[in-house]
């Protein structure tokens, strides 16, 4: 399966960024935990693709994701979600990241575009400034009213 190979640490996080600098590609990043994946994730991370030519994703880990949606979260695990991620088409790279914000990460990769969902604020977005002092850019993506983890977790209680 080719699309495990998306699927990176960050050994070899710096190789990938090397290569995608050399081509002069727009490297385009976001987070998640993506527990459920659904239509709203879908069409968010499609509209993320959009603004460059590299994708890449970073998932909270199963404990990260406990300690911020609380004790029953993650209901898919960590490597099942990233299997999931790098599946897609559109998303190039998948990485996970072990702590509450992935700042460390996006301090490591500085993208030329930062998104988040319409739920964020440019304020609220971590890591904004890092990627605005760099000259690069934030989006945020209208949110999709409807699809969220945490209702489809809570349809099915």
């Amino acid at each position: 399966m080719k699309f495990r190979k998306k699927i990176i640490t960050e050994d070899v996080l710096a190789q990938y960024l090397s290569f995608y600098r050399f081509k002069d590609y727009k490297v385009v990043f976001t987070n998640g935990c993506f527990d459920v994946l659904h239509r709203g994730h879908i069409e968010y991370l499609a509209r993320a693709a959009e603004f460059g030519d590299v994708l890449i994703v970073a998932v909270n880990s199963d404990n990260s994701v406990r300690k911020l949606k609380g004790e029953g979260r993650p209901v898919n695990n960590e490597e099942d979600r990233m299997l999931l991620l790098a599946s897609l088409g559109f998303v190039d790279n998948v990485i996970l990241f072990d702590e509450e914000t992935p700042e460390r990460l996006i301090r490591k990769i500085v993208p030329d575009v930062l998104v988040k969902g319409g739920d964020y604020t440019k304020d609220k977005i971590v890591g904004a400034n890092i990627v605005e002092q760099k000259g690069g850019k934030v989006e945020i993506i209208k949110y999709i009213s409807g699809y969220s983890s945490t209702a489809i977790i809570d349809k099915q209680k």
